[in-house]
């Protein structure tokens, strides 16, 4: 072993160390309230919540209520929380008192820079501000041609290989993902990526579509990382990422490390690349040739970045963000709005083939509003794609019901991410809407809490809670968004979510500020494909015999596989069986 190498392995070992003892430390603090026991000495109940945890997150909260004292790692105790008084509180009215943890904020700093993510306070304040209004609706009004562009290009893709007469069997999963790094690329960049021409990949694009699955493979590492960061430089930090990739310690956790990094290294330097090329076209009298990618709608410099530099540039000197913090934003918005949108547009998908009538009602609906725009203009050229489909407008586009029912009632059901985490600044009390049990089974209606309290916020059993949805919660049902104008709002009682009443956005200044381009993004992906693909779940016997069963894995992000003996039940695929609709 080297001398670097054993400066490396001391590093980690006082890490560890470190964090035991802050862990124990913090295992003195009571929380009396009741709650599942703990199903293994060092894990407690993380594993059964955050692996895979879907039915297990519903069920504890359906057991115990909207707070619940769960079983952390090294003994550690944490509160589950859905109630809507509590998250109102948490995140809104005392969002002061309630950080992200330093797990999150110190990983995403390594990883992205001085993002929305990666701040807090002051800084996280000004971020806010100065973005706010980059993602406001002229905006999107501007940018939903280039990701018509996308969506277009992708049903031109998928509709090549089908027929009206005999359904084809395909893996979407790839091809969703590709389009979203594409409407992100161009719509967040303003960069060509062409993602979906799998003959032009690069190393930047290839090394943003392996970040996700990069980042969940070294999550093991996510506790240690404050404790390092805490007390060396960055340069130092990677370092001794390069030290630990040593053979005699669990050689395939570190090559994930390793790989990481290299990941992090490319897609820093591509963003970086394309953030000066972006701020010379800002300081040039006339747009540059290579800048942005112009849409047949002339979209050249109306993308999220062009926009937020302009906002930046003319804000006052102690508003403007450095140039580290809006490269940060570029790489947190790429993240963001990849995984999360790719799991959205799979999920719809996947929802439409199980369900075929809701599927044919939502098809009538965007063909009848194509057809009704089409019967308004006089010029059709720039309204349709070479298959002669419809690109509807921005308004018409967001008002359908029907296309707003299925895309909210997707993600109430199933978000993107189903638990975040908070951590207490101060000592303090979490008052709740529904009281819960303590330890002794006495009713309580609030619950005192310790400073450093880690938290675990539940958006999956908050967008489930029956006392606010009704005892349907947990059915997949479009149709209770047109039934009533107040969805998701009972006896008064609603959670106070920027999206709806439903938690997926989350609330408050940590909510997902670029809501409005995802929401745009996957109601435009259904627009384009549904009035020329069917979606059908498998039914045809593979050359084994067996019919490929679809399953929803749930880790960071839900994630579809195939189950065994189809699949091997760990790689993402989401096989659809897919046709030419008919006229």
């Amino acid at each position: 072993m080297s001398f670097p190498q054993l400066i490396g392995y001391s590093v980690l070992t006082l890490a560890v160390w470190k964090l035991v003892q802050r862990r124990a430390s913090r295992k003195a603090n009571t929380l009396d309230v009741a709650g599942p026991a703990s199903e293994h000495w060092l894990k407690g109940n993380m594993e059964s919540i955050c692996v895979d945890g879907f039915e297990r997150c519903l069920k504890i909260a359906a057991d115990y209520g909207g707070a619940i004292k769960i079983h952390a790692f090294f003994g550690d105790k944490w509160l589950y929380v859905s109630d809507p008084r509590a998250l109102y509180h948490i995140l809104v009215k005392e969002q002061h008192n309630f950080e992200e943890i330093d797990d999150f904020i110190f990983c995403n700093k390594l990883v992205f820079g001085a993002g929305l993510i990666s701040t807090l306070g002051e800084q996280h304040r000004r971020q806010r501000k100065m973005l706010n209004p980059v993602f406001s609706i002229s905006n999107m009004r501007e940018l939903l041609p280039i990701i018509q562009h996308v969506s277009h290009q992708l049903k031109s893709i998928l509709v090549s290989n089908l027929s009206t007469h005999n359904s084809v069997e395909l893996d979407v999963l790839p091809w969703i993902s590709r389009s979203s790094l594409d409407c992100v690329c161009e719509g967040v960049l303003g960069y060509h990526s062409a993602a979906l021409d799998t003959g032009n990949e690069n190393e930047y694009t290839e090394a943003l579509r392996m970040l996700s699955s990069s980042i969940s493979k070294t999550i093991v590492f996510r506790p240690i990382v404050p404790v390092v960061v805490r007390n060396f430089s960055l340069y130092w930090c990677k370092k001794i990422a390069d030290w630990l990739t040593i053979s005699w310690l669990p050689t395939q956790t570190m090559r994930n490390l390793r790989e990481l990094r290299h990941i992090v290294e490319i897609a820093d330097s591509g963003s970086r690349t394309i953030f000066q090329e972006k701020k010379a076209a800002l300081a040039a009298p006339s747009p540059m040739p290579s800048q942005s990618y112009d849409t047949s709608g002339g979209t050249r410099g109306k993308d999220i970045m062009s926009i937020m530099l302009k906002a930046n540039a003319s804000s006052a000197e102690g508003d403007r963000l450095s140039d580290a913090e809006l490269l940060g934003q570029m790489n947190v918005m790429i993240f963001a709005g990849l995984e999360t949108t790719t799991a959205a547009v799979a999920r719809v998908l996947y929802m439409l083939a199980k369900h075929p009538h809701i599927q044919q009602q939502l098809r009538a609906e965007i063909c009848d509003a194509m057809t009704a725009h089409q019967a308004l203009e006089v010029d059709h050229s720039h309204t349709k794609d070479s298959f002669g489909s419809v690109r509807l407008p921005y308004d018409s586009l967001m008002n359908l019901p029907f296309l707003d029912a299925v895309v909210r009632e997707t993600l109430r059901v199933y978000p993107s991410l189903p638990v975040l985490a908070r951590k207490t600044t101060t000592v303090g009390s979490v008052p709740l809407q529904f009281p819960v049990r303590s330890v002794s089974g006495e009713e309580i209606n609030t619950i005192p809490v310790a400073k450093d309290q880690i938290f675990v916020i539940s958006v999956l059993a908050a967008n489930h809670n029956q006392a606010v949805w009704g005892e349907d919660a947990s059915e997949w049902k479009p149709e209770r968004w047109l039934n009533s104008t107040q969805v998701g709002v009972k006896d008064g009682v609603r959670y106070a979510g920027v999206y709806s009443s439903m938690m997926t956005f989350l609330a408050g200044n940590r909510s997902c500020i670029g809501f409005k381009f995802a929401e745009m993004e996957i109601k435009d992906a259904l627009a384009a494909l549904l009035p020329a693909i069917h979606f059908a779940l498998p039914s045809e016997p593979d050359d084994s015999g067996n019919v490929k069963e679809i399953y929803w894995k749930t880790s960071v992000f839900h994630t579809p596989v195939v189950k065994a003996p189809a699949g091997d039940g760990e790689t993402p695929h989401l096989p659809l069986s897919m046709r030419l609709v008919r006229e």
